[in-house]
């Protein structure tokens, strides 16, 4: 059976939304979902950037995300019963957010085997057929086949297959090509 890892952030749980609506309550600045970038938040203020960190390594910031996209489940339940899945997040840079990632993953992916989840930094460790990421720099790292989950911060990269939602992950992998 071949294996397909998923990453976490920006794939299947949307990091930048809760990012964005956080930072805004807790700095009282205004950033849309679509400029909000970590690196150009550190630059523009470098004096919030050490609160950012703290704030997102608080041990409940990553529980309550909302899917990146709906179909996330039923199509990774369907891929499921056709490959062994992984979740890959490459939580090393918060470390505070293992058991809220752990418990987000076990209330919205329940027919996944915890067994599956890698927390990891570098995905080259992975050893999975696929990997399905928005990180440019961890496909590249990655020794089996990258797939780039689109997002507006990847769309210059033309290396990697491309998929930007889960319909188009399911038309990618079924049906099963023996």
């Amino acid at each position: 059976m071949k294996s397909i890892a998923v990453d976490m952030d920006q794939v299947i749980a949307d990091f930048l939304g809760k990012a964005t609506r956080a930072f805004q309550e807790r700095f009282n600045i205004p950033v849309s979902k679509e400029e909000f970038d970590v690196a150009k938040i550190e630059a523009q203020y470098p004096e919030l950037a050490n609160q950012f960190y703290l704030m997102i390594n608080e041990p409940d910031f990553f529980r309550d995300f909302e899917l990146e996209d709906k179909d996330a489940v039923p199509v990774l339940k369907e891929l499921s019963e056709h490959y062994e899945i992984y979740i890959a997040t490459a939580a090393m840079d918060v470390p505070g957010c293992f058991n809220a990632k752990y418990e987000w993953l076990l209330e919205h992916f329940p027919f996944l085997d915890p067994a599956y989840f890698i927390f990891c930094g570098d995905k080259k460790v992975v050893k999975a057929d696929y990997l399905i990421d928005d990180n440019v720099k961890q496909l590249q790292s990655f020794t089996g086949e990258g797939i780039l989950y689109s997002q507006s911060y990847n769309e210059y990269c033309t290396e990697f297959k491309r998929v930007h939602n889960w319909q188009e992950i399911r038309t990618l992998f079924l049906p099963v090509k023996q």
